[in-house]
């Protein structure tokens, strides 16, 4: 912006400067040749004037030559050119005049107009001619057929104009020069001001809702900065209304779920007895205590999850990380819940990393549970390694033969709660039956936690194909 301003000041001045010099030029170049041509008129009627008061007519040759010699000797340099019928007679009879003379201006002077004038370039250099026809004075101004022509030299007038022209030009540069300081000065006076507040509001953006700029002034600028302040004013005191709110959120979903642990686990006890003396019980009640248990564990297990995901906003969750056996990790998983021959495993041995393996678990078991659950078989769950950005990545792919989801479905399958199919109990699964619908949140959450994350696509052959990356990093390396 400031070489913007700049360039317009200084083109601003160039061109105000040109135009003034080209019409400097153009009003001292009228008003010096007006004044040059007015003196020659003036100069020729009054001598000729007085030349022809006692000059006899018709002339001959010798008398016309004297008449022209007697005009020029009153008028300085200039030449004279007297013409009668055929004779024609030069003050200077080495001077080339028919070139200078031209044929517009000798018809104009032979019809008796007056005085005439006419300015001519012969040869490169600038004369004036002034023609006038010699009339009688018997007050019907009759032509007597006597023709004058005074030709005037103009390279003084044009030196005069020339160098004028060169004193104005040489002028520009400076202004050219004061101009680009002034833009200077105008630019740091204007652009400081927006520096600051472009500089106020990148902080801004960056989450800094502390940041404001001084007002100083009545002009739009400090009109500008006062908005931008009472903005910030407004939007900081938005986010804190919002972090508020959010707080007493989270502190509200773990007080119900905490709250909710204690009968829970009352009903569960219930639940499980009523579930071992289902057998004998009349159908109706064995089938009510059997729905009672799993809905109990369902609700106890949505509980759980949602004790899990508020100490994530909490920001309450901290990685025990060690250097883990990944490939004993995902066998250990499959095992704990009975899916080792319902899952077909591709696993690398000896891929160790500095992961928190409880955490690694619930991410592997929501996977698996997932597409156990929503996708066809044969599971696959594979285990190596890839380099990618930032280094060596561990990547864990689950996948299935199912149906898959449909693009919109993949963008949104880990929100929390969302349901792929409204069919669906939810739309992850976690580690035991049916779940709370947070499965895969919790998982990315999870993911994240080691600097990681989780994508879902579909498969070459049909089904989803969910892959966990995590950093892989290994004893005395940086950990998250």
């Amino acid at each position: 912006m400031r070489t913007r301003l700049v360039v317009t000041f200084v083109v601003v001045a160039l061109i105000s400067a040109v135009t003034a010099t080209a019409l400097a030029y153009r009003d001292a170049r009228t008003a010096v040749l007006r004044r040059t041509q007015d003196a020659a008129v003036n100069d020729v009627r009054t001598r000729v004037t007085a030349v022809a008061a006692d000059f006899d007519l018709p002339p001959d040759q010798r008398s016309l030559a004297r008449f022209a010699a007697r005009v020029s000797d009153g008028l300085g340099a200039r030449i004279v050119v007297v013409r009668y019928q055929d004779l024609v007679a030069v003050s200077d009879p080495l001077a080339d005049t028919e070139g200078r003379i031209t044929v517009e201006l000798r018809s104009a002077v032979r019809a008796g107009d007056g005085t005439r004038f006419q300015r001519v370039t012969w040869r490169d250099e600038p004369y004036l001619v002034v023609g006038m026809p010699v009339t009688y004075a018997d007050g019907d101004r009759r032509f007597s057929g006597l023709e004058v022509f005074a030709i005037t030299g103009l390279r003084a007038e044009r030196d005069d104009t020339a160098a004028l022209l060169d004193s104005v030009r040489a002028g520009i540069l400076p202004v050219v020069v004061l101009a680009a300081v002034l833009a200077l000065l105008a630019a740091g006076t204007v652009l400081r001001p927006v520096r600051k507040l472009g500089r106020a509001t990148r902080e801004l953006a960056e989450g800094d809702l502390g940041s404001r700029v001084a007002v100083k002034g009545h002009d739009e600028l400090a009109d500008l900065a006062r908005t931008f302040n009472e903005t910030a004013d407004a939007l900081q005191a938005s986010d804190a209304r919002l972090r508020e709110q959010e707080a007493k959120a989270r502190r509200f979903v773990a007080d119900v779920s905490h709250e909710l642990r204690t009968p829970l686990a009352a009903m569960t006890m219930v639940a499980t007895v009523l579930e071992e003396d289902a057998d004998q019980l009349p159908p109706d009640a064995a089938r009510a205590a059997r729905t009672v248990g799993v809905e109990t564990a369902r609700l106890s297990r949505l509980v759980e999850d949602l004790m899990e995901i508020s100490r994530f906003d909490a920001n309450a969750i901290r990685l025990n990380a060690a250097e883990t056996e990944l490939a004993d990790t995902v066998r250990a998983s499959l095992a704990l819940r009975g899916w080792t021959d319902r899952v077909e495993v591709r696993l690398d041995e000896g891929v160790r990393a500095v992961v928190d393996r409880r955490r690694v678990d619930v991410i592997v078991a929501n996977l698996v549970g997932n597409a156990l659950r929503h996708g066809a078989p044969p599971v696959t769950v594979t285990l190596g390694t890839r380099a990618g950005a930032g280094g060596e990545w561990v990547t864990v792919e689950v996948a299935d033969r199912g149906p898959g989801l449909p693009p919109e479905a993949r963008e949104r399958v880990f929100d929390r709660f969302y349901k792929a199919d409204a069919a669906r109990t939810r739309s992850a699964a976690d580690a035991g039956g049916q779940g709370s619908g947070l499965g895969t949140a919790i998982a990315l959450e999870n993911a994240r936690l080691h600097g990681g994350t989780i994508d879902v696509a579909e498969g070459p052959e049909g089904g989803a194909v969910f892959t966990l990356r995590l950093p892989l990093r290994r004893t005395g390396e940086d950990a998250e």
